[in-house]
């Protein structure tokens, strides 16, 4: 058996929501469900999307029950889990220039 972690087996889950603003109770709901994410060790990689790194799908699985348990009443949340070779595939431009993968990245090449 091969001791090198697989690219296919590490993870990686994506939260991305859309959630209301406009009253003070909503700014409030929005604020606690951003502060659950960062409790959890989810990053910020825009405004409204955060990706957390996983050793596993089984890992990633507990995480993800995690953010369920979290969602506020109202809006819009949606979860993706990728593996790390999947990530790895992504490319980002900020303007019409490559941009790096943020830190953190497990790659695995």
């Amino acid at each position: 058996m091969n001791s090198r972690i697989s690219e296919y087996r590490v993870m990686w889950v994506f939260v991305f929501f859309d959630l209301p603003t406009e009253t003070k109770h909503q700014r409030k709901q929005a604020a606690k469900f951003r502060k659950n994410l960062i409790c959890d060790g989810f990053t910020m990689f825009q405004f409204s999307f955060y990706i957390r790194h996983c050793p596993s799908k089984e890992n990633a699985d507990v995480h993800i029950k995690r953010v369920k348990s979290f969602i506020p009443t109202d809006g819009v949340v949606g979860l993706l889990c990728v593996t790390d070779k999947q990530f790895g595939a992504m490319e980002l431009f900020q303007g019409k220039s490559e941009k790096n993968l943020p830190i953190g990245s497990q790659q695995l090449g």
